[in-house]
């Protein structure tokens, strides 16, 4: 087994913010602000091994994200998956040193677990300049970093969508969080269909939503193909259920789902977002 990750947590560059201001407020008192009214306290929160929550400014997907975090139990130890928006930097790239900033405050990066992550996964590699510009991942740290001051986090961003690519940096991800004697929760960073009108979308995001409460990898990378699905994060959401095969977990449970229709109101074009929580496995129970 190996022991806690993180002994050089936070060595290294700092990250300095690339949304703040646009995909959520870059002033301490407005962000702590937003954050007490999206995080609003929930009736149950429960263990989780994985997340599902997007990334779109917080104005529009933030009730959805703010749901599922209000009602996960968020431990030290994180990795976030996410798209790569930018294109630049490798195909899968593992930011493994250093710091993130975000308004207000900063997350350490773990770096043994990145580390031991990347010895793992060789289809990954250690990079910095594919997070330099990449909203998906920093958008989800306020919202950790108010539920858990001591978080310390893993980004990883992937632009290669086929099966293989995804299922080998599942295997490795469940394999480096099984060895460890902490517990690791891994979130995947991702909006659903994009820019079509508020049926359209409706329709295929159900049948993304499926494919992700099914937990089944091949069938979600399917459905996006077959159906055209604009899905950004069909990466990172393959490769973390990909993940869940080696890990033990409970049921997955859709939150809330929203478009960015429902926020402003214009149903031309719009961009879906869901929220699920696949639980934490129950405790085994106690032997008499």
């Amino acid at each position: 087994m190996m022991g806690p990750a993180g002994s050089r947590e936070g060595a290294g560059p700092v990250r300095q913010p690339a949304a703040a201001g646009v995909f959520y407020p870059d002033r301490p008192e407005r962000a702590q602000a937003e954050l007490g009214r999206l995080l609003a306290p929930a009736a149950w929160r429960r263990a989780a091994t994985a997340l599902v929550v997007p990334h779109a400014a917080w104005q529009y997907s933030g009730r959805v994200a703010g749901r599922v975090y209000a009602r996960a139990m968020i431990p030290r130890l994180v990795v976030i998956l996410g798209p790569n928006h930018t294109g630049l930097g490798p195909e899968g790239s593992v930011m493994a040193r250093g710091r993130w900033a975000v308004t207000g405050g900063e997350a350490p990066i773990a770096e043994e677990l990145a580390r031991a992550i990347l010895a793992a996964a060789p289809a990954l590699e250690e990079d910095e300049l594919a997070h330099r510009s990449e909203h998906a991942i920093e958008v989800q740290l306020p919202f950790l970093l108010r539920l858990q001051p001591r978080l310390a986090f893993v980004p990883i961003t992937l632009m290669r969508a086929d099966l293989g690519f995804c299922e080998e940096v599942g295997r490795a991800l469940a394999s480096v969080v099984r060895a460890l004697d902490e517990p690791v929760l891994l979130i995947c960073s991702t909006d659903l269909n994009h820019y079509e009108s508020q049926a359209a979308s409706n329709r295929k995001d159900s049948l993304a939503i499926e494919a992700l409460l099914s937990l089944d990898p091949a069938l979600l990378i399917q459905t996006v193909n077959e159906y055209r699905i604009s899905m950004c994060g069909v990466a990172p959401a393959a490769a973390t259920l990909a993940a869940l095969r080696g890990l033990a977990h409970g049921p997955a449970a859709l939150v809330r789902y929203e478009t960015s229709g429902d926020v402003s109101g214009d149903l031309a074009r719009v961009v879906g977002y869901a929220g699920l929580i696949i639980a934490a496995a129950p405790a085994p129970a106690e032997t008499r």
